[in-house]
C-alpha cells in the first residue's frame, strides 16, 4: 500500500477543508479528474487553491451546454441529467480516459481517481431547491481494482451559493474520506458533513461497492443515514439495493403499510392484500402506476433503547424475500410519513392499519409540539387524496369485531371523526381472515425465543424456513 493512505496522524480533530485538499495534494501517489455540471466546479477549485494540484489533478471538466454533455456522455433515455445513470456514464467515461492517457507502466505507483458530480441547484424563483448525484472511482494500491462511493443530496439552502459551497464542501470530504477513510465506512459518513451546516444538505441515498467496501452492507449504512440525522427516510428494493426514494414515489398512487414486521406475520400479508385489492379499485388510483411500501419507523428498530442492527437486517430480510420495497424512517406520527409522501406525489396516497394503531392517532398527547395540535396533524394528513383502510381487531374480553363503526375514541374525538369517516377518508376493510387476527408478532417472537413449536404456521410460506436457516429473532439461542 502507498504510504499516507490510511494514517490519521496530526488529523484527528476534524481537519479543515483546505488542509484535507492540500493532504490529498501532497500526497504524490494519488492522481486524477474531476468532472463537475451544474454547481460549478466548486470541488476542484478547493485542489487548486490550497497548491501542489499539478501532482494530484490530472484534468477538470465542466460540461454545462447540453449539447457538449450528450456528446461526451451519450444521451439518457429520459432526456435527463440529474441522475444516477448520467453519473455513472461520467464515472467511467473519465477513467477510461485517464487509464487510456496516463499509462500505467509509465506511472506504476499512481493511485487513479475519478470524482465526477452532476448537480441543479435552486431556481430563479426558488421554489424548486435542488439535488444532486456525486461519486467516487479510486483505488488505494496502483493495481487495485476500483471501489467507488456514490451518493444523492438534496439541498435544503434557500441561495445557489450556499449550495455551491455545500457541494464543493461535501466533494472535499468525500475524496478524503475515499483515500483516508475507506477502512471504517460509517465514521466515513459522518465525515461527509464536516464544516457543512446539517440543516443545509440531506444525503437520502449512498451506496458504497467495491473491494475496500466488500463487507459493507449498504441497508445497515442507509440505516446510519437516519441514525446520523441526514435523512429522515430511506429505501431499498426487494434485492436489497439501495433506491432513491424520489425515483420510487414520483407522481405514483402509494399505499403505505407501518408495522414492527417482527417477525412479518400472515396476518400482515392479508392487511396488505386486501387493502390493496380496495386501493387499486379507487378511481383515481392506476395499478401500472402504484407502489407498495412497507415502513418500518426508527422507533421500532429499537432493542432497549439501541437499535440492534441485527434484528434490523433480520426484518429487511424477511420482507425483501416477499418481494416488497422497504421504507425505513424517522416519522414517528403518521402525518410526518403523508407529508413526506406529499414532497414527491400528488395522487391518491393509502395508509393500511389495524384499528388500535388508527385510535392511536387520535391521541392528542402525540401533537404537543405542533402549535396548532392535532388540527394541525390532521389537517397535513387529510388535506391530500389520502385514505385509511382499517384492518379489524377481535375484542380479547368480549369477541366482538371492532372496525370503524365501533371502535372507542374520546368523547372530545368524536365529532372529529366523524368528519374524516363521513367524508370517505376511512375504508374499512370487510373482506379479511377472521382466523388471522389471533395472530400477533409479539407473541410469535416470545415463542421463537423460549424454543416453542407451532409459531411456523402463523408466518407467511418460506418465512419459518428463513428464521430457522438464519437464526433469526434469537432462534437457536
Amino acid at each position: 500500500m502507498a504510504p499516507d493512505i490510511q494514517g490519521d496522524t496530526g488529523f484527528d480533530n476534524k481537519p479543515s477543508i483546505e488542509s484535507k485538499a492540500l493532504r490529498i495534494n501532497l500526497n504524490k501517489y494519488v492522481y486524477g479528474t474531476f468532472a463537475e455540471i451544474g454547481a460549478g466546479q466548486e470541488v476542484a477549485r478547493h485542489f487548486f487553491r490550497v497548491g501542489g494540484a499539478s501532482g494530484t489533478i490530472a484534468k477538470t471538466i465542466s460540461a454545462y451546454d447540453k449539447n457538449f454533455s450528450d456528446t461526451i456522455y451519450g444521451e439518457e433515455k429520459d432526456g435527463r441529467y440529474v441522475t444516477e445513470t448520467r453519473l455513472d456514464k461520467m464515472l467511467s467515461h473519465e477513467m477510461t480516459l485517464l487509464e487510456n492517457r496516463i499509462p500505467k507502466e509509465d506511472h506504476p505507483n499512481k493511485m487513479f481517481f475519478t470524482l465526477a458530480d452532476t448537480v441543479t441547484t435552486i431556481d430563479f424563483a426558488k421554489k424548486f431547491r435542488g439535488h444532486g448525484w456525486m461519486g467516487i472511482r479510486f483505488q488505494t494500491t496502483p493495481d487495485e481494482p476500483y471501489s467507488q462511493i456514490t451518493l444523492h443530496i438534496r439541498f435544503h439552502q434557500a441561495e445557489a451559493r450556499l449550495q455551491q459551497e455545500a457541494i464543493g464542501f461535501m466533494g472535499v470530504n468525500l475524496v478524503y474520506g475515499a483515500f483516508y477513510k475507506n477502512h471504517t465506512p460509517k465514521k466515513l459518513l459522518r465525515y461527509l458533513y464536516d464544516h457543512i451546516d446539517s440543516d443545509a444538505i440531506e444525503i437520502d441515498t449512498i451506496n458504497f461497492s467495491g473491494p475496500k467496501f466488500k463487507e459493507v452492507d449498504n441497508r445497515l449504512m442507509s440505516l446510519q443515514l437516519i441514525r446520523n440525522g441526514m435523512t429522515d427516510a430511506v429505501m431499498f428494493d426487494p434485492n436489497g439495493n439501495n433506491i432513491l426514494p424520489a425515483r420510487i414515489l414520483y407522481k405514483k398512487n402509494i399505499l403505505a403499510l407501518r408495522g414492527s414486521f417482527r417477525p412479518v406475520t400472515k396476518v400482515n400479508i392479508d392487511m396488505f392484500e386486501k387493502s390493496y385489492e380496495i386501493f387499486s379499485k379507487e378511481n383515481n388510483v392506476d395499478e401500472e402506476n402504484t407502489e407498495v411500501i412497507f415502513e418500518i419507523t426508527l422507533s421500532n428498530l429499537r432493542v432497549s433503547g439501541e437499535i440492534d442492527e441485527k434484528d434490523f437486517m433480520d426484518r429487511a430480510k424477511l420482507l425483501c424475500s416477499l418481494g416488497h420495497t422497504v421504507m425505513i424512517s424517522d416519522f414517528k406520527e403518521y402525518y410526518r410519513l403523508i407529508d413526506y409522501f406529499s414532497n414527491y406525489t400528488k395522487k391518491q396516497v393509502g395508509l393500511s392499519m389495524g384499528v388500535n394503531n388508527f385510535v392511536e392517532i387520535f391521541n392528542e398527547q402525540y401533537y404537543k409540539d405542533l402549535s396548532g395540535g392535532i388540527l394541525e396533524a390532521f389537517g397535513k394528513m387529510f388535506y391530500n387524496n389520502l385514505k385509511v383502510y382499517l384492518y379489524p381487531i377481535r375484542n380479547e374480553k368480549t369477541g366482538e369485531i371492532v372496525n370503524s363503526n365501533n371502535l372507542k375514541l374520546h368523547p372530545r374525538m368524536k365529532d372529529f371523526y366523524k368528519f374524516f369517516k363521513y367524508n370517505n377518508k376511512i375504508v374499512d376493510i370487510f373482506d379479511f381472515e377472521e382466523e388471522l387476527l389471533s395472530i400477533f408478532s409479539r407473541e410469535i417472537l416470545e415463542k421463537i425465543k423460549n424454543k416453542e413449536k407451532g409459531w411456523e404456521a402463523e408466518l407467511p410460506n418460506g418465512i419459518a424456513e428463513m428464521i430457522r436457516n438464519e437464526k433469526m429473532f434469537g432462534f437457536g439461542d
